[in-house]
């Protein structure tokens, strides 16, 4: 009876132990078949999902594609104007180390043209006063001669009415006297050849003497009130 006690007892516990082990199987395959399930679920929504964005997907990759083509073109348009600016400031940079080492140059050649400038307007203005210059001696010359050709009218006119003066006289005299009166008369002829002589080689020394005032003269301006002949008249 004990013998048969203990059995059913070990039986029993066995029995108790392959139920527990039967419900956790059960809840094994229970939980398997949720996950099964939610595995399909999922699977069949992923399908539904593929087969919603199969044409996005190809509307996508052909967007992509002409990106892909803008941006290889645009990339390749950077490059040539990378390289296009590089190659500006390479020029530019040889452009400004040209200037500074030719500054000296362009320098030289502003002051060259100034100088050329300022040495044409001088001359201008030298051209100018020595045409005022020309024509004042010229004018002064000129009523030079004519007041000196009027004097040598008016010494002739007198020299000729003193010679009738005098033959008239001569004939009136005796003749003895007329000798004297002869010889008197030559001399009054040598004296006013003489004089006119005097007279021509005055005239030719004024009209040689025009440059002597101009040297002496020259600082004198001619826009002022003093007469530059003043002094060479007085001599």
């Amino acid at each position: 009876m004990v013998n048969l006690k203990a059995e059913i007892e070990v039986l029993e516990k066995e029995i108790v132990e392959r139920e527990i082990e039967k419900e956790s199987f059960e809840t094994l395959l229970s939980e398997k078949d949720n996950r099964i399930r939610d595995l399909e679920l999922r699977a069949t929504k992923s399908s539904k999902q593929v087969d919603f964005l199969e044409p996005e997907l190809q509307t996508m990759e052909e967007k992509y594609s002409r990106e892909k083509d803008r941006l290889g073109k645009v990339f390749g348009i950077a490059e040539e104007l990378d390289n296009d600016l590089r190659l500006a400031v390479v020029e530019m940079k040889s452009r400004d180390d040209w200037y500074v080492d030719h500054m000296g140059l362009f320098e030289d050649l502003n002051k060259a043209i100034k100088i050329r400038y300022e040495m044409i307007e001088r001359s201008v203005e030298a051209e100018r006063q020595s045409q005022h210059m020309q024509r004042a001696i010229t004018d002064r010359m000129e009523e030079l001669i004519e007041s000196r050709a009027a004097e040598m009218t008016i010494d002739e006119a007198e020299a000729l009415s003193s010679a009738e003066s005098a033959e008239a006289a001569v004939e009136k005299e005796e003749t003895p006297e007329e000798e004297t009166s002869e010889e008197s008369s030559e001399e009054e002829e040598s004296s006013e050849e003489e004089t006119v002589e005097e007279e021509t080689e005055e005239s030719s020394e004024e009209e040689e003497e025009p440059a002597e005032p101009r040297e002496v003269k020259e600082a004198a301006s001619w826009g002022d009130d003093i007469d530059p002949w003043k002094g060479h008249e007085e001599k």
